[in-house]
């Protein structure tokens, strides 16, 4: 049966748009009219999204080592496939697929429709993928989660639990946020419970918080890994081993962990592809940080 794009206004004035497996809130602040002319320009362009990116799922589920000569269509899969080439080289064995920025591209995507004359600020947020907009002066407050589940749990419940916040100023060059982490939507490799990657967009935002979450990990036979092909049937990752479950590990084996991410995070970093990291895994915590960004 054909999915059809679905949208509602919520209680507190944000957007819910959903379509099959893309589901976005949109916030805007600024002028009334301007704001609503933005929210009518940004859902003309999501029914548009979704089709397009089924007419390209078979090459976005490649590595991007085979994709060398492949022409994507669309602009959403033309992003995607851009940000996973170009962060290729923070990968352990150079693996990556485009999906490793789906989210982040889509929320993306809808930015300029959101950044209209009158608009102030907005956020489109694709699952915890974020893409931001701000005029001079404006700011965002970003909840900080270091449990994913729990996080999860409380988004069913409309009562999301953070455990901080990034404040992100309009002079800061960061207009993508994203998290990921073996307890979250997508697959991971390794144990961190979460990964929240400032980035200066959501599609890098959403690739280097997956590679850092990938790094963030250690062997050991308690730690439990399946093939993801045995979990879901259209993975890109074939049958790579995810994790499914990480028991209480010891302490050196959890900085272990995070010493790895942290590592990947710099390198991220150093060639200006990441302007901040903050990594959790049981409990504790390491950042990849810079002067502009703080913690609240």
């Amino acid at each position: 049966m054909r999915m059809h794009a679905q949208r509602r206004l919520l209680s507190d004035g944000r957007w819910h748009f959903q379509h099959g497996p893309i589901d976005i809130v949109l916030q805007l602040a600024g002028a009334p009219q301007a704001c609503a002319d933005a929210i009518e320009k940004t859902w003309q362009r999501f029914e548009q999204i979704l089709p397009e990116l089924v007419s390209e799922l078979p090459g976005l589920r490649q590595p991007v080592s085979s994709l060398h000569d492949h022409g994507f269509k669309h602009p959403v899969a033309q992003r995607m496939h851009r940000a996973a080439a170009q962060a290729a080289f923070a990968s352990a064995d150079g693996f990556i697929t485009p999906m490793a920025a789906v989210a982040g591209s889509v929320a993306q995507e809808l930015l300029p429709c959101v950044s209209q004359p009158g608009v102030d600020k907005a956020f489109v947020n694709n699952g915890g993928d974020i893409a931001l907009h701000l005029q001079a002066g404006e700011s965002w407050r970003v909840g900080l989660v270091t449990d994913m589940a729990k996080a999860l749990s409380s988004m069913q419940n409309h009562d999301l639990i953070v455990d901080g916040a990034f404040v992100i100023e309009a002079d800061m060059p960061v207009r993508g946020v994203a998290t990921s982490g073996w307890q979250g939507r997508s697959f991971s490799l390794g144990i961190a419970d979460s990964v929240t990657v400032l980035a200066a967009t959501a599609a890098q935002a959403d690739v280097a918080a997956t590679l850092i979450a990938n790094a963030v990990n250690i062997d050991d036979a308690r730690i439990q890994r399946r093939p993801a092909d045995s979990l879901r049937d259209d993975t890109d990752l074939g049958a790579r081993l995810v994790t499914v479950d990480v028991p209480p590990l010891p302490e050196t084996q959890i900085r272990r962990a995070l010493q790895l991410g942290l590592d990947c995070a710099r390198e991220l970093q150093a060639r200006a592809w990441v302007h901040a990291a903050f990594l959790c895994c049981q409990g504790h915590a390491v950042v990849a940080e810079s002067l502009e960004c703080r913690v609240e």
